[in-house]
């Protein structure tokens, strides 16, 4: 299936490992321009080389707010419009909801919410001039289902939902898709960091975690970067114009929630 995509410029948000790896390398298989970023730029380069040609590896620090617009004008000036916007950052670490560090939260908040919503402002007047766009958010399937003692992650990602799903209606009308990506439990380093952990407290190797926590899959199995940026890469597809304010979940059925 031709997705529709070639020469569109996606913008992909941590795209030079994990997830945002994975959907990076889907859009570009697809032919369209990809600009990836991640914190160290010699990383960041080295995963674009390893994409092709037509992939820009660019360093940002979502965490550092002055950063975000001389990023976006470098951008504007060297790639032009980006058609496709794939919001993407590193989760936040664990958390419990009795115990509130008030600096903790700014900062999580500035990092997982504020620079997510100006990037996306500044980039959606190109998107509604053109007549077409496709935004999109990774974040969890801790929106429907909060994950015991990711407080922040449940919190914050719920918060970019409401507001994803309000712009959702808004651009609608204008050719502009808002939707977001919900991965359950798939093979990156964030998952391997959680199941060291158990490990380490449980007292057991961590290829029993892994089974235990892969048991409770219904596929049986993790995931991998490459399907879930397939699904992203649909989403970004002409054919998914019809598909708007979707939370989609992709964890091999993991979630039982019914919505």
């Amino acid at each position: 299936m031709d997705l529709g995509i070639k020469g569109k410029r996606a913008l992909v948000l941590g795209g030079s490992k994990g997830l945002g790896r994975g959907i990076a390398e889907a859009l570009a298989a697809e032919g369209a321009i990809v600009a990836l970023t991640g914190r160290d730029q010699t990383k960041t380069a080295q995963s674009a080389a390893q994409i092709g040609d037509s992939a820009r590896g660019l360093a940002l620090d979502l965490a550092n707010p002055d950063t975000i617009d001389p990023f976006l004008d470098r951008l504007a000036a060297n790639f032009g419009d980006i058609d496709i916007l794939v919001l993407n950052g590193g989760g936040p670490p664990p958390s419990l909801a009795a115990e509130i560090d008030p600096a903790f939260w700014r900062a999580q908040f500035d990092t997982m919410v504020l620079a997510g919503m100006r990037i996306t402002n500044r980039l959606l007047p190109s998107m509604r001039q053109n007549g077409w766009g496709r935004i999109m958010a990774v974040a969890s399937t801790s929106i429907r289902e909060p994950i015991p003692g990711l407080t922040a992650s449940n919190a914050l990602r719920s918060a970019v939902a409401g507001w994803l799903k309000t712009l959702a209606g808004e651009v609608a009308a204008e050719g502009i898709t808002v939707n977001m990506l919900l991965p359950g439990r798939l093979a990156t380093d964030r998952t391997l960091s959680f199941d060291r952990m158990d490990a380490e407290s449980e007292g057991l190797s961590i290829e029993t975690v892994a089974a235990r926590s892969q048991s409770d899959i219904p596929v049986g199995r993790y995931g991998t970067p490459a399907e879930f940026g397939a699904a992203a890469a649909f989403l970004a597809s002409r054919q998914a114009g019809y598909i708007t304010g979707v939370a989609l979940p992709v964890d091999g059925g993991l979630s039982r929630s019914m919505v």
